[in-house]
């Protein structure tokens, strides 16, 4: 066999092996570009929603009053305990109790302990479960009131403006942050009742 002839059939053969590179498809989007003139586009900075809505200020400072009640009533059951281990180690030391009280003592100090960490975890959770329920049905009344205002201004695109999020600059011509929080405030009883 000539080394020509050998060539060739090494390229047939590598050629029947190889299968054909499949169509690469068009992963163009479809989206139709209906219009371009005219299209409004606005924002509102959401530190500002949380800042002057005055139903997102009330619904806050409960969730504040709450965490502040449960802080204290925290303090006052974990006081409670503390007293009892000083004053029962104190008559402990003095010789006042005898070997069945000091176990009886040590068997309600931990009983309390128990009971304060229970509490301290299941109210801490109920709380922060009740808070962020609140604060997620509020930006869900948020954003359909968005959609509503947008309707009533003929607004096509309302975005949202936050520290950390996406958006890197907007001109401040298309804020219209004071007027939405207006529309909010000014629109409060029904968002309240609709929650």
């Amino acid at each position: 066999m000539t080394k020509s002839l050998f060539s060739f059939l090494l390229l047939c053969f590598i050629a029947a092996c190889s299968s054909p590179a499949p169509a690469k498809k068009d992963s163009t989007p479809k989206v139709p570009t209906t219009r371009l003139d005219g299209l409004k586009i606005a924002y509102y900075a959401n530190d500002s929603v949380k800042k002057y809505f005055d139903y997102f200020k009330r619904e806050e400072a409960a969730a504040e009053k709450n965490q502040k009640r449960f802080e204290t009533e925290l303090k006052k059951r974990n006081k409670v305990y503390e007293d009892y281990i000083i004053k029962k180690d104190q008559e402990a030391r003095s010789g006042l109790l005898s070997q069945n009280e000091i176990a009886m003592v040590q068997q309600k100090a931990q009983q309390m302990q128990n009971e304060l960490m229970q509490y301290q975890q299941t109210e801490g959770q109920r709380i922060e479960e009740q808070t962020m329920k609140s604060l997620e049905a509020i930006n869900k009344k948020v954003e359909q009131w968005g959609k509503k205002y947008c309707e009533k201004h003929h607004i096509d695109l309302l975005l949202i403006q936050g520290q950390g999020g996406q958006i890197n600059y907007i001109n401040k011509e298309m804020d219209v942050t004071k007027a939405f929080i207006n529309f909010l405030n000014e629109n409060q009883s029904q968002i309240e009742k609709e929650l």
